[in-house]
């Protein structure tokens, strides 16, 4: 499994909620660390496995921990840019914001946003969001404060995959775990401007120009 290639699933799921103009929280409004269990979805989120997702709310950043242990992503809502460590190798691979992407802050043209009724998982109680549109359809279940606690959804006639969280732990986050290590090799995206070619799991991507170590 490629970690670039589930972090658009991901983030395309917990981002439902985003795209509306009458919505909840985009993002969690205090630091908070959710494990989520896959329920089917785009190739390369297998369904079943779990994943954290963290959030840092003084620096708007997420942190997102696949399952497999193969490494780790963070991404700065502020800008869309996003990093992916793999500790094992000691790489850390940009990965600026694609610009042909949507910004998942904005509604896309023609999204209608429902605002259903109320759930309680794990103690937390949640309202329940539909939303419609040219970019897909789905539905999630997100607190007062911002924390998605389930989401179903398909992206352009996509399959259907959602996630479902099994623990919510609120305190404060380590500004430390969202930034990248200290003497790690750094690459540019494949396939982004400056980057090289495709990337293949457990190794350096072909043509990647590598950085000198920090």
């Amino acid at each position: 499994m490629r970690l670039r290639h589930v972090l658009p699933a991901v983030l395309a799921l917990a981002a439902l909620p985003a795209a509306a103009q009458e919505r909840p929280p985009a993002h969690p409004t205090r630091d908070v660390t959710v494990t989520y269990r896959f329920e089917g979805g785009p190739p390369g989120v297998p369904a079943g496995g779990e994943m954290r997702l963290s959030w840092l709310q003084a620096e708007q950043k997420m942190r997102m921990d696949p399952p497999g242990g193969q490494g780790w992503i963070v991404t700065d809502t502020r800008t869309g840019t996003s990093f992916m460590v793999q500790d094992q190798a000691r790489m850390v691979m940009q990965m600026p914001r694609d610009p042909a992407m949507p910004d998942p802050s904005q509604p896309p043209p023609g999204t209608t946003f429902t605002r259903g009724g109320t759930e309680t998982l794990l103690g937390h109680r949640c309202t329940v969001w539909t939303m419609k549109g040219e970019m897909g359809e789905g539905e999630a279940c997100v607190t007062d404060d911002g924390v998605m606690l389930r989401s179903r959804g398909s992206a352009q006639g996509g399959p259907a995959g959602g996630m479902v969280a099994t623990q919510v732990t609120f305190g404060p986050q380590d500004p430390a775990r969202f930034r990248a290590p200290q003497g790690y090799q750094t690459m540019q995206m494949p396939g982004m401007p400056g980057g090289g070619g495709p990337s293949g799991p457990g190794g350096p991507p072909p043509g990647a120009r590598p950085t000198a170590p920090r």
